[in-house]
């Protein structure tokens, strides 16, 4: 099992508050299943999200204050998660695991993990992939994300960065 961090992929952690991200967000298109947009509290960065049918969220970004990346999961599947607190998870690409270490949130009551990177190459993978499974603290499955379409939104993304200046 790799560990994201052995890839370089975990700069540091840092308290987000989920419920303020969401407010603000500039839309900027539609591509192959993702919103792209831009999130001025990350200065401007932008991001891919896709809403799920069970209101299950999930994120791929930029945080141009911090100059790293994130990628969120928000979902009442996460079971018990305390804004601020850390949780080790797992993400399976594929079938190629990785271990991380997440920050919880909430956003509007559902709760959330969010991992902050600096390896880019950690985004290439993600883009190359058909699935990302995620998994929480206890081992439970929280979701499989399907990664059809990714890459070309974060080409359309890293678009955005560009014009972002």
């Amino acid at each position: 099992m790799r560990r994201l961090s052995s890839l370089a992929a975990i700069l540091s952690l840092c308290l987000w508050s989920g419920s303020g991200q969401a407010q603000g967000l500039i839309d900027k298109g539609f591509v192959h299943g993702w919103n792209v947009m831009v999130d001025p509290a990350f200065g401007n960065g932008c991001l891919i999200q896709t809403v799920y049918q069970d209101l299950s969220i999930v994120r791929l970004g930029y945080d141009a204050t911090q100059n790293r990346g994130y990628f969120t999961v928000i979902s009442k599947d996460w079971g018990q998660i305390n804004k601020g607190e850390t949780y080790p998870i797992e993400f399976d690409l594929d079938g190629q695991k990785f271990d991380a270490t997440a920050i919880g949130m909430k956003t509007d009551g559902i709760p959330g993990a969010v991992v902050f990177f600096t390896d880019r190459s950690f985004v290439d993978a993600i883009a190359k992939r058909k699935v990302m499974t995620v998994y929480g603290a206890t081992g439970q499955e929280v979701m499989a994300i399907d990664l059809a379409g990714t890459d070309k939104a974060l080409e359309y993304a890293r678009k955005c960065q560009d014009q972002q200046g």
